[in-house]
């Protein structure tokens, strides 16, 4: 595993600190690896969307309803 030195904003270092003394996470460490995990989920997701919508402004119209293209993103996310 690759180690890095970061330095954080005052505020941020706070609540990360919290989020470790609240038990929530057991290092800071554990905690900056979970966020950067979700990061790359809605990276994932955002650039599922920006396709989608790249195909349907070149089609010109999707029969696809917004309940379908909602679930189906979502289904990404979940794997």
């Amino acid at each position: 595993m690759g180690r890095q030195s970061i330095s954080f904003t005052e505020p941020n270092d706070d609540w990360l600190k919290e989020q470790v003394e609240s038990k929530e996470y057991s290092t800071k460490s554990e905690l900056v690896n979970d966020l950067i995990r979700q990061a790359r989920k809605q990276q994932i997701q955002i650039d599922w969307i920006n396709t989608r919508l790249e195909k349907a402004e070149h089609s010109g119209f999707t029969n696809d309803s917004k309940e379908q293209i909602l679930r189906e993103s979502k289904s990404l996310l979940h794997g």
